[in-house]
């Protein structure tokens, strides 16, 4: 049961210390980033850190996306900053209409979710900035909207040193994408599991995809392509 529960999981993310986005370049790039975004935030907020959170905990999760997995959609620029303040701001608007940190918790949450869709900013710890926000404004300290200053901080931080540190060991963010030179492959074409984790090997990043996930689109997409051809040469 233990081996079926992280089958899956495991075969997401390298498991080596070094090489194709390994596992310590992130631990060390998360670890910057959140001491880079706690410093500033303190530096700046000057004489008020002490009224603030110098740091917000949905940070963490957004290091994570940022320095781990610095490919995926959800973890570009706009989607951390889009998505975690205007979360925040959501949160924090109906914590004071409400009143009620459990309903307004669980609104907020499903705005902040529809909200960041539209914008196309979609960040998972967005949820957790509205949760906060919503909790905090609702909650016995009654959060106002000053608290939104140390958030800001923390985001524009994070995001700096994610943008830093990512380009320095050369993985662009936000990501672009490389297509290959040279005329497009055969529609059929012969492959294995293995082709698939070298192609991603050379491509050196970690997608928020699972490999047998890629196997299978490749698949579908293969027949897709040979009955739209044949449904062609039919017509023809």
């Amino acid at each position: 049961m233990f081996r079926s529960l992280i089958s899956r999981s495991a075969s997401l993310l390298p498991q080596a210390a070094r090489g194709h986005l390994g596992w310590l370049r992130g631990a060390i790039g998360g670890a910057i980033g959140i001491v880079t975004a706690g410093a500033l935030t303190m530096i700046l907020l000057g004489s008020n850190a002490r009224g603030f959170p110098l740091l917000v905990a949905p940070m963490g999760a957004s290091a994570v996306l940022v320095f781990a997995v610095p490919a995926s959609p959800l973890a570009q620029p706009w989607s951390v900053i889009g998505g975690n303040l205007l979360s925040a701001g959501i949160g924090l608007a109906i914590g004071h209409a409400l009143g009620q940190p459990m309903i307004a918790g669980g609104i907020a949450v499903g705005l902040a979710i529809a909200c960041m869709s539209l914008a196309r900013c979609l960040h998972p710890p967005g949820g957790a900035c509205a949760l906060l926000c919503a909790l905090g404004a609702a909650g016995p300290e009654a959060w106002g909207w000053s608290y939104l200053w140390p958030i800001a901080l923390n985001v524009g931080a994070l995001a700096g040193a994610g943008w830093l540190y990512n380009n320095l060991t050369e993985h662009p963010w936000p990501h672009r994408v490389i297509v290959p030179a040279g005329p497009p492959p055969a529609p059929a074409l012969d492959y294995t599991h293995a082709d698939i984790e070298a192609v991603l090997a050379d491509w050196n990043e970690v997608l928020d995809v699972d490999v047998d996930d890629l196997d299978a689109f490749y698949r579908a997409l293969q027949r897709h392509v040979v009955r739209r051809q044949r449904g062609g040469q039919a017509r023809d």
